[in-house]
């Protein structure tokens, strides 16, 4: 794999713009680098529709947040949008919509994807499948999706599962060697929600025994 612990704060990225925010530690990797340069060139995008895809826990919240900060504009979660949430986009140029599924008001998503068309704004939809890919019963909507720009967030690389890993067990105050963590990642299954709940579960077992992360404690959490 080629990453040493040491080599860490490499994958970490600051964001630095007005002021420093210090919370948002961005790791950048093969998995995600395409969209978080896309991200920084706004608004010299091809669309002014963008939909970014990805599993739960992939970043797609964390992206959007660091992009706020930095182009500022409105978030909404899709399934909570109001007629009234239209109305309040109109003073700002760049609108984020969240976690879009089938379960959503099309005819209100509808509107709002034509108002962001006549105004000239910016959307940015988050979604775990993309966009195009999801069946809408409204044809005008789904023809709607074509103008999308698609980016997906993919699996996770080695050295992304690496910084996961090392981060989120650091901030549980559990330390570990490197070759335990290369032994996990040969054996993890590659998907970010496998990554969480595998960090969720060793952190529980680790405080429950009252030992130190070993090769057995990892065997029992990867059900070996």
């Amino acid at each position: 794999m080629g990453l040493e612990v040491t080599d860490l704060n490499q994958l970490i990225i600051k964001f630095d713009y007005d002021q420093n925010f210090k919370d948002d530690d961005f790791y950048v990797s093969n998995s995600n680098k395409h969209i978080f340069t896309l991200l920084s060139q706004w608004p010299k995008w091809e669309k002014n529709f963008l939909n970014i895809s990805g599993e739960k826990f992939s970043g797609k919240t964390h992206l959007i947040n660091i992009f706020l900060k930095k182009y500022k504009g409105i978030k909404f979660d899709a399934n909570s949008l109001t007629d009234k949430d239209l109305k309040t986009i109109k003073i700002h140029e760049n609108i984020i919509i969240e976690n879009l599924d089938k379960k959503i008001d099309e005819k209100l998503i509808y509107s709002l994807f034509n108002i962001i068309d006549l105004d000239n704004k910016f959307i940015i939809v988050t979604s775990e499948k993309p966009i195009v890919d999801i069946n809408f019963s409204l044809p005008d909507l789904k023809s709607r999706t074509k103008n999308f720009l698609l980016q997906k967030i993919e699996k996770p690389d080695d050295e992304l599962m690496f910084a996961l890993i090392l981060k989120n067990l650091s901030d549980r105050q559990i330390s570990i060697d490197k070759k335990l963590i290369d032994f996990i990642i040969k054996r993890i299954h590659r998907s970010y929600d496998k990554i969480f709940d595998f960090i969720y579960k060793i952190d529980e077992l680790s405080l429950k025994r009252k030992k130190p992360i070993d090769f057995k404690i990892i065997k029992e959490v990867l059900g070996e």
